[in-house]
């Protein structure tokens, strides 16, 4: 064995004797204080026990600075339609997850048809309730928001849930009063409905 081997040999015995002088020594946990009643979790730095905790995202938003009062009002009704349809766009997600659901624990393809028209009918109830009522400029709004809380547009929903060929005629239908069922929700491109949805409290 040359000297350099022979030397490489010698730190790494070093090293494990270290590492299991290492393991042997009994964490320090900072004192605890009469109120210190909350388990949290910790990390050992050496030996030293370091408490932390997670904390909730906190968004920080500045006052924003409009260019012009008809930019202030184009935000407004942007702002006002936006929480006019996110409502809807919750209840989608949450019907949809639980479709979802259902299909998993019901495997007979029956049962599968008969919930999946169970929920076709529910939505069109609310759209026969509500939603008709919604502005075109509304409508496309929640398409992308569909497509933000789902992950899937409402296009690619309703060809899994009711087949391709319905698919396409419901976007020739919704082509024409001026939706698209293919909207897709990007959170750069839609600052601005991002901003509002987050400083709004749909999410505390």
């Amino acid at each position: 064995m040359n000297f350099k081997g022979l030397f490489f040999l010698c730190i790494v015995i070093l090293l494990g004797f270290s590492l299991k002088a290492q393991e042997n020594v009994e964490p320090v946990f900072p004192k605890m204080g009469k109120n210190d009643t909350i388990r949290v979790a910790s990390t050992n730095d050496n030996g030293i026990m370091i408490p932390w905790m997670q904390l909730n995202d906190v968004s920080i938003f500045a006052a924003r600075i409009w260019k012009s009062p008809a930019e202030q009002a184009a935000y407004n009704r942007l702002r006002y339609n936006v929480l006019k349809v996110m409502p809807y766009a919750l209840f989608a997600k949450r019907r949809y997850e639980q479709l979802e659901q259902d299909l998993i624990v019901n495997t007979e393809k029956r049962k599968q048809k008969e919930l999946v028209k169970a929920c076709d009918k529910e939505i069109k109830e609310m759209f026969n309730r509500e939603i008709k009522e919604l502005t075109i400029a509304q409508g496309q709004i929640l398409t992308k928001l569909i497509d933000r809380e789902v992950g899937r547009t409402t296009y690619d929903i309703v060809k899994q849930t009711k087949g391709g060929f319905a698919a396409f005629s419901y976007q020739i239908i919704a082509r024409v009063v001026g939706h698209n069922l293919k909207s897709t929700y990007d959170a750069n491109q839609d600052r601005d409905i991002e901003s509002i949805i987050r400083t709004s409290g749909f999410y505390q």
